[in-house]
């Protein structure tokens, strides 16, 4: 039986194949206009502000708004005029930067800054975990806001942005303090940190292997310091000589070869960041007492409760006290020091978040789209949204990531 002869559709329809076919194109989400406030910071060691002039400029120039307090620059050398000349508007009100859609500060607002914000709004600021109870975050939940802590924001990459930057500053600072109370101006030993010709080299050891450590450890090799690094973690000592780039001493934190080296040691740097919670101390009193008078202490870890059992907060107006005859610089936020430095570091991470923010079409779509961002959130429209949060203050939390789900 003879086939029958194919029908001239069939053919026709193989030949589509070669033509081009249809799509729908994205439609790009339409950019949102941001109003952002930057309040004078309050607490009396912070001299940080979060954006420079120069990023201001950027911000207005793509369509936003942007409020800064009178003052709010000055301690990082930025005027008022620097701002305005930027497009910022200059409030002369404490209060009216809280009516901002976005309220975006370094330090964590107070109750009554909190208590100024509108319901529902949000908040950038560092959270400083170790300094804030279950109150704090009642109070933002009560009013609604979404509230990102800078120290849990992640870069694409997956590193902690801000959390490196402010460490690379205090690494960069810490020998250069250290330096300055081992001289004969600051009652110190009267040594220089590091070595000349005929003349040993003093010795440094540095608590921990993170960034802090390897920013202390390359600013300390580079003036010739002896340094001894200590982990309990052997691939954070690997990767620090890695990042070094030359052989230095390492060893894990056992406890005759640390209390032997602290003793004989100039400077001691505690660079240690806790993991969960509170940091227990790793230096005991009595290593302490037997150290060489005239050494020098520097704790970083200080306001995660310290890594000697010595250390008490002091502040940058008086920075240091002596226990034992030796020097205890306990200051937080060592990146204050510097602070137009710091400042510009933390413009250039934040100016990028923001414009993205508005790229995005709203802080909600930027939440549920970015997942590195994401994790910066702690509160969301009143509840608690971290694990580890909840955890420390005994309050009931819901992951984000239910949210996602909840939203298809």
């Amino acid at each position: 039986m003879e086939n029958s002869p194919k029908s001239g559709f069939e053919h026709l329809a193989k030949e589509t194949k070669l033509y081009p076919q249809e799509a729908l194109l994205e439609v790009k989400k339409s950019r949102k206009a941001l109003f952002i406030g930057i309040p004078k910071e309050v607490r009396m060691q912070e001299k940080r502000v979060p954006v420079t002039p120069n990023s201001v400029k950027l911000i207005v120039d793509n369509g936003h708004e942007v409020w800064i307090e009178s003052g709010a620059g000055t301690p990082s050398n930025f005027t008022d005029k620097d701002y305005s000349d930027a497009g910022a508007k200059i409030a002369y009100s404490h209060k009216e930067l809280f009516k901002a859609d976005i309220v975006l500060k370094v330090e964590p607002p107070t109750f009554e800054e909190i208590e100024l914000m509108k319901p529902g709004k949000t908040l950038f600021s560092a959270l400083q975990l170790g300094n804030l109870e279950k109150p704090y975050f009642e109070k933002l939940n009560a009013k609604r806001i979404t509230a990102i802590g800078f120290e849990l924001i992640e870069d694409k990459a997956g590193g902690m942005p801000v959390v490196r930057a402010m460490s690379e500053i205090a690494g960069s600072s810490v020998m250069l303090i250290a330096a300055e109370y081992l001289s004969n101006n600051h009652n110190g030993k009267g040594i220089i940190l590091g070595g000349i010709t005929g003349v040993s080299p003093t010795k440094a050891v540095i608590l921990g292997a993170g960034t802090v450590a390897e920013f202390a450890a390359r600013t300390a090799l580079g003036l010739g310091v002896d340094i001894q690094i200590f982990d309990d973690h052997l691939y954070k000592l690997r990767r620090i000589k890695h990042a070094l780039g030359q052989q230095v001493s390492t060893c894990t934190f056992e406890p005759s070869t640390l209390g032997a080296s602290i003793r004989e040691a100039d400077v001691v740097i505690g660079a240690l960041r806790a993991e969960k919670g509170r940091m227990r101390y790793v230096v005991p009193e009595e290593i302490v007492a037997q150290m060489k008078p005239g050494s020098v202490i520097v704790d970083v870890s200080i306001d995660q409760g310290g890594c000697f059992e010595t250390s008490q907060i002091t502040t940058h107006q008086n920075p240091v006290f002596t226990k034992y005859g030796v020097i205890h610089y306990c200051v937080p936020n060592i990146a204050s020091r510097v602070a137009r430095t710091a400042s510009t570091a933390l413009s250039n991470i934040f100016t990028p978040i923001l414009m993205e923010i508005s790229d995005s079409g709203s802080l909600e779509e930027m939440i549920f789209s970015h997942k590195w961002f994401m994790k910066g959130i702690y509160s969301y429209k009143g509840t608690l949204s971290n694990a580890t949060i909840g955890q420390k203050v005994g309050l009931k939390y819901r992951d984000l990531n239910l949210l996602i789900a909840a939203r298809f």
